[in-house]
């Protein structure tokens, strides 16, 4: 089952670039839970602040919550590595609860 990526911008240009290295990065999601269905990332900048927010909703087969994590720093692309870090982390805590209790 392949995951259907949106990646949209809010006060940002999604480029060819930008999208290939955020899909790339999180499809390593993809790894850990197979049944992956839909991953939404908003890309955003803050002008005041000149910060830059990345955001994820992450929606899994046979789950009825999804997993979300934000990330905000100064780097777009710093920002998308933090995002994946702490979805990597809340998806493998998912992931591990659901073969722990199919052991018993």
């Amino acid at each position: 089952m392949t995951a259907i990526f949106n990646i949209s911008g809010q006060h940002v240009e999604v480029t060819e670039p930008l999208a290939t290295y955020t899909k790339e990065k999180l499809s390593k999601i993809e790894k850990i839970f197979p049944k992956t269905t839909n991953i939404h990332v908003v890309l955003s900048v803050e002008k005041k602040k000149k910060q830059q927010k990345a955001e994820a909703e992450v929606h899994l087969a046979g789950e009825k919550s999804i997993v979300f994590a934000e990330a905000t720093t100064n780097d777009m692309y710093k920002s998308i590595d933090e995002l994946e870090d702490k979805l990597l982390k809340q998806v493998k805590k998912r992931h591990d609860k659901m073969t722990d209790h199919h052991r018993d």
